[in-house]
């Protein structure tokens, strides 16, 4: 988000829930901190659909919701989570935005909201199983210092040992360090210091495939 925002393409983040079933936070911390997060990452919009946190499903009231989203604010790529997560939500997400996707780009699918019908170009999914090649890995060596920054704004869910609250996988103490481990480890796979790593399930229709292997071929030279 943050090197497309500065390629100065417009960009967004939709949350779907408010995080209120959380280890960790409250509501009201977490949308400050998304707000913040937002902000160092310079999005154009952060918004949330409130679905309920733990209460994800692809069903039809959850289709409508997020198909007149996407209708209005008209994505030309979307990213989200992969389908092979072990957390419920993540998987149903993973779902509902693909059938979203293709149902906004239906004319007569949820005709009375009046919104032109809109399907992005691609869904591209991230934080899939190691056991899953990327199709695609991202250079964000030159941004990645404000990824840290937008993901240290989210305090309440990271270690802090003056805390009360029940501990969770991401409040231990490492958890930021396995974010960097990550990103350097998809870095080394092309070549270069960090990178943030995608998969999608179509084939890409590349226009210049001279142009797109030679800087591959470059990074190694």
């Amino acid at each position: 988000m943050a090197k497309l925002a500065s390629m100065e393409y417009r960009t967004g983040i939709l949350d779907l829930t408010r995080g209120e079933a959380g280890t960790r936070g409250t509501p009201e911390i977490r949308a400050i901190e998304a707000t913040r997060a937002a902000q160092i990452l310079g999005l154009s919009l952060r918004e949330n659909l409130n679905m309920g946190d733990s209460r994800i499903w692809a069903n039809e009231d959850s289709r409508i919701k997020l198909v007149r989203a996407l209708r209005r604010i008209r994505p030309r790529i979307v990213f989200t989570q992969h389908w092979d997560d072990p957390h419920p939500d993540h998987a149903h997400t993973s779902q509902l935005v693909r059938e979203a996707a293709h149902i906004a780009g239906i004319t007569k699918y949820d005709a009375e909201s009046g919104l032109e019908r809109w399907r992005p170009s691609c869904v591209a999914y991230f934080l899939f199983p190691r056991t899953v090649a990327p199709a695609f890995i991202v250079d964000i060596g030159e941004t990645y210092e404000r990824k840290c920054e937008a993901v240290r704004a989210h305090a309440s869910q990271f270690f802090n040992p003056k805390s009360n609250e029940p501990q969770s996988r991401v409040s231990t103490q490492g958890f930021l360090g396995e974010i960097e481990a990550r990103d350097r480890y998809f870095g080394s796979m092309i070549g270069v210091e960090y990178g943030e790593a995608f998969f999608v399930r179509e084939a890409l229709n590349v226009a210049d495939p001279v142009a797109l292997l030679t800087r591959q071929m470059n990074m190694y030279s």
